[in-house]
């Protein structure tokens, strides 16, 4: 059965995440280990990895995976942009190998202006610099994005051939987005357009290399380039998507979580989830 879940805050500890799943029903889990905004951060303390470890347990092993900061781009030309960001997400790899958390999910980056297969060398470049550095069985899952200003990855060949150029595919996965695969032009909205949209990804990347997905609306049309997410059936996507991809027999045991707007007392989780498992048949 497919497990759907959200991004939940860590704020006040890493392990109240799970409290904050648990509030909103979620049965998958997406965090940052720490303050996504901050170029570095401190590194796991074993008292925070005990409670972690104790708090999970509690929740049934539930999936896990964590976001990589936003501030990291492997892709940039810029040196001393390149090198804090090297050594930003080896401390993330060896965060979640601290944690046992098996996953990682990171956008392929931008690439300043300087075009993409420029941009797209140097973040294979780089991953490799740093999936060596850590040298952990932790696997990066490969985000696609919509496309916006010069961000990578809002087309299929860019992934695969992140993929195929890095020494470490093995550890390289993919995370597919809804927003940002509609947003990139990919049309998800009827069953003919999603089942077009991944015959394409299967023939271009392969569909085994999908782990985890990111359900989230659209508040711009397809094809827009514009990364705006949305509450569920309540953007330009529609309902039809995401009722076509939950009940798609291929990813009936993957994890898959929000990331669409919140308050405090994450009761739009809870409702977007009760959305979502409304339309599984």
């Amino acid at each position: 059965m497919v497990l759907l879940g959200a991004h939940e805050s860590v704020a006040g500890g890493i392990q109240l995440a799970f409290d904050r799943i648990d509030e909103a029903g979620g049965e998958a889990l997406q965090i940052f280990t720490r303050n996504q905004r901050q170029w570095n951060p401190k590194s796991i303390t074993e008292e925070e990895r005990q409670l972690f470890s104790s708090a999970w347990q509690e929740h049934n092993s539930m999936p896990v995976v964590s976001h990589a900061s936003y501030l990291i781009n492997l892709a940039s030309g810029k040196a001393e942009l390149v090198e804090k960001s090297i050594a930003a997400f080896v401390e993330e790899l060896k965060r979640c190998e601290t944690l046992n958390i098996p996953l990682v999910v990171m956008h392929p980056g931008s690439h300043g202006g300087d075009g993409v297969e420029n941009g797209l060398s140097r973040f294979i470049s780089n991953l490799d610099r740093a999936l060596a550095m850590a040298d952990n069985g932790v696997m990066l899952l490969l985000e696609n994005t919509a496309g916006q200003g010069t961000g990578l990855g809002s087309r299929f060949e860019e992934l695969a051939a992140i993929i195929s150029g890095s020494k470490y595919p093995r550890r390289l996965g993919v995370c597919i987005d809804t927003c940002h695969t509609f947003a990139a032009g990919y049309d998800i909205r009827t069953k003919a357009a999603y089942h077009a949209t991944m015959e394409e990804f299967d023939r271009v990347v392969g569909i085994e290399r999908i782990h985890f997905f990111h359900l989230n609306d659209s508040k711009k049309g397809l094809g827009s380039r514009v990364d705006r997410h949305e509450h569920i059936g309540q953007g330009e996507i529609g309902l039809e998507a995401f009722r076509n991809l939950l009940n798609d027999p291929r990813f009936a045991a993957h994890p898959m979580t929000l990331e669409t707007p919140k308050g405090k007392d994450l009761q739009e989780d809870r409702d977007n989830l009760a959305v979502l498992r409304g339309l599984l048949q």
